[in-house]
């Protein structure tokens, strides 16, 4: 499976961006796919991630409500509408894959296997 993040770029505090990553190759329904971000200096931090084969969604703490992450199936696609934005969610964003993941180990970078390019974000306050 390869994945390809896109979406990224400049925006001003209280703004919105989406992100897309697109798969190409299988994806099964015994799959997740989300999204990790990284700030400098900081550790990659979990941010949201759906079933693929039920469209559960889960979020990190603190992110729902700003945050919502969804899919088009036909594209095999994964998006990450982020809203109302501040400058401290300026990070590195990175979408991931893995399957037969369980719920504990959903905000784990170490549970995924497959990554993308990463696609920065930039909130300028």
């Amino acid at each position: 499976v390869q994945l390809q993040a896109s979406g990224g770029g400049l925006v001003q505090a209280g703004g919105s961006v989406r992100l897309s990553c697109a798969a190409a190759g299988r994806i099964d329904s015994d799959y997740v796919m989300g999204w990790f971000r990284q700030a400098p200096g900081r550790e990659r931090e979990f941010v949201a991630v759906l079933r693929w084969g039920n469209g559960g969604t889960y979020y990190g703490d603190s992110l729902k409500g700003r945050f919502t992450i969804s899919r088009d199936r036909a594209k095999n696609t994964v998006y990450l509408q982020m809203n109302s934005l501040k400058p401290e969610d300026t990070a590195v964003y990175y979408c991931a894959a893995g399957s037969r993941l369980i719920y504990s180990s959903f905000g784990q970078p170490s549970s995924y296997s497959y990554w993308g390019q990463g696609t920065q974000v930039t909130v300028s306050s």
